[in-house]
Protein backbone atom coordinates (compact mmCIF):
# COMPACT_ATOMS: atom_id res chain seq x y z
CA UNK A 1 0.00 0.00 0.00
CA UNK A 2 1.51 3.20 -0.84
CA UNK A 3 2.03 6.09 1.59
CA UNK A 4 -1.15 8.53 0.34
CA UNK A 5 -3.18 5.59 0.50
CA UNK A 6 -2.08 4.21 4.09
CA UNK A 7 -1.96 7.89 5.23
CA UNK A 8 -5.69 8.22 3.86
CA UNK A 9 -6.99 5.07 5.52
CA UNK A 10 -5.77 6.15 9.02
CA UNK A 11 -7.31 9.15 8.92
CA UNK A 12 -10.76 8.02 7.32
CA UNK A 13 -10.85 5.57 10.60
CA UNK A 14 -9.07 8.58 12.84
CA UNK A 15 -11.87 10.61 12.01
CA UNK A 16 -14.91 8.34 11.53
CA UNK A 17 -18.05 8.09 13.85
CA UNK A 18 -18.44 4.81 15.83
CA UNK A 19 -21.21 3.41 13.63
CA UNK A 20 -18.91 3.98 10.49
CA UNK A 21 -16.18 2.37 12.04
CA UNK A 22 -18.61 -0.90 12.85
CA UNK A 23 -19.19 -0.65 9.21
CA UNK A 24 -15.76 -0.72 8.35
CA UNK A 25 -14.79 -3.83 10.55
CA UNK A 26 -17.93 -5.86 8.73
CA UNK A 27 -16.88 -4.48 5.35
CA UNK A 28 -12.88 -6.18 6.65
CA UNK A 29 -14.45 -9.62 8.20
CA UNK A 30 -16.82 -9.78 5.04
CA UNK A 31 -13.59 -9.41 2.71
CA UNK A 32 -11.47 -11.61 4.60
CA UNK A 33 -14.15 -14.07 4.82
CA UNK A 34 -14.37 -14.37 0.86
CA UNK A 35 -10.66 -14.35 0.67
CA UNK A 36 -9.86 -17.01 2.89
CA UNK A 37 -12.02 -19.36 0.87
CA UNK A 38 -10.66 -18.15 -2.19
CA UNK A 39 -7.33 -19.80 -0.59
CA UNK A 40 -9.06 -22.40 0.48
CA UNK A 41 -10.18 -23.13 -3.18
CA UNK A 42 -6.75 -22.24 -4.74
CA UNK A 43 -5.46 -24.44 -2.60
CA UNK A 44 -3.04 -21.25 -1.12
CA UNK A 45 -2.91 -22.80 2.83
CA UNK A 46 -0.41 -20.05 4.10
CA UNK A 47 -2.73 -17.46 3.05
CA UNK A 48 -6.10 -19.14 3.85
CA UNK A 49 -4.31 -19.25 7.57
CA UNK A 50 -3.67 -15.77 7.64
CA UNK A 51 -6.73 -14.54 5.95
CA UNK A 52 -8.77 -16.72 8.45
CA UNK A 53 -6.60 -15.35 11.45
CA UNK A 54 -7.18 -11.90 10.31
CA UNK A 55 -10.97 -12.34 10.18
CA UNK A 56 -10.75 -14.28 13.85
CA UNK A 57 -9.29 -10.86 15.24
CA UNK A 58 -11.98 -8.82 13.38
CA UNK A 59 -14.58 -11.11 15.10
CA UNK A 60 -12.84 -10.97 18.51
CA UNK A 61 -12.77 -7.27 18.23
CA UNK A 62 -16.27 -7.01 17.46
CA UNK A 63 -17.15 -9.31 19.89
CA UNK A 64 -14.95 -7.13 22.56
CA UNK A 65 -16.98 -3.91 21.85
CA UNK A 66 -20.07 -5.28 23.40
CA UNK A 67 -21.70 -3.31 25.82
CA UNK A 68 -23.94 -6.06 27.48
CA UNK A 69 -25.43 -3.74 30.19
CA UNK A 70 -26.63 -1.43 27.41
CA UNK A 71 -27.34 -4.21 24.82
CA UNK A 72 -28.79 -6.80 27.08
CA UNK A 73 -30.32 -9.47 24.94
CA UNK A 74 -29.09 -8.26 21.51
CA UNK A 75 -25.18 -7.66 22.93
CA UNK A 76 -26.01 -12.08 23.87
CA UNK A 77 -27.25 -12.81 20.68
CA UNK A 78 -24.33 -10.81 18.72
CA UNK A 79 -21.95 -12.79 21.21
CA UNK A 80 -23.16 -15.81 20.00
CA UNK A 81 -23.24 -15.36 16.41
CA UNK A 82 -19.38 -14.00 16.91
CA UNK A 83 -18.85 -17.22 18.37
CA UNK A 84 -20.19 -18.92 16.00
CA UNK A 85 -18.14 -17.21 13.51
CA UNK A 86 -14.72 -18.06 15.73
CA UNK A 87 -15.85 -21.98 15.61
CA UNK A 88 -17.27 -22.04 12.21
CA UNK A 89 -14.47 -20.34 10.78
CA UNK A 90 -11.71 -22.24 12.91
CA UNK A 91 -13.44 -25.77 11.57
CA UNK A 92 -12.69 -24.28 7.90
CA UNK A 93 -8.89 -23.55 8.96
CA UNK A 94 -8.66 -27.40 9.91
CA UNK A 95 -10.58 -29.03 7.86
CA UNK A 96 -9.89 -26.94 4.69
CA UNK A 97 -13.26 -26.75 3.57
CA UNK A 98 -15.27 -23.89 2.36
CA UNK A 99 -18.76 -24.34 3.55
CA UNK A 100 -18.08 -23.31 7.33
CA UNK A 101 -16.77 -20.20 5.38
CA UNK A 102 -19.73 -19.79 3.58
CA UNK A 103 -21.97 -19.77 6.32
CA UNK A 104 -20.11 -17.18 8.04
CA UNK A 105 -20.35 -15.12 5.26
CA UNK A 106 -23.52 -15.47 5.31
CA UNK A 107 -24.00 -14.31 8.74
CA UNK A 108 -21.88 -11.15 8.59
CA UNK A 109 -23.63 -10.21 5.48
CA UNK A 110 -26.89 -10.14 7.37
CA UNK A 111 -25.83 -8.59 10.40
CA UNK A 112 -23.80 -5.80 8.20
CA UNK A 113 -26.97 -5.01 6.65
CA UNK A 114 -28.93 -4.80 9.72
CA UNK A 115 -26.23 -2.55 10.97
CA UNK A 116 -26.36 -0.67 7.84
CA UNK A 117 -30.33 -0.14 8.60
CA UNK A 118 -29.64 0.76 12.02
CA UNK A 119 -26.79 3.51 11.22
CA UNK A 120 -29.33 4.77 8.48
CA UNK A 121 -32.52 5.06 11.28
CA UNK A 122 -29.73 6.83 13.45
CA UNK A 123 -29.10 9.30 11.39
CA UNK A 124 -32.52 10.19 9.88
CA UNK A 125 -33.52 10.54 13.89
CA UNK A 126 -30.67 13.11 14.76
CA UNK A 127 -31.30 14.89 11.19
CA UNK A 128 -35.41 14.94 12.32
CA UNK A 129 -34.40 16.02 15.68
CA UNK A 130 -32.29 18.88 14.61
CA UNK A 131 -34.95 20.33 12.42
CA UNK A 132 -37.13 20.26 15.35
CA UNK A 133 -33.91 21.87 17.41
CA UNK A 134 -34.42 24.97 15.67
Amino acid sequence: MSYGASAYKKTSVQTASKEQILLMLYQAAIQQCKKSIEFIQVKNIAKKGESIGKLQDIVIELNNSLDHKVGGDVAKELSSLYDYILYSSTQANIKNEVEPLQACLKVLNTLYSGWVDAVKSIKQNKNEHNKTQR
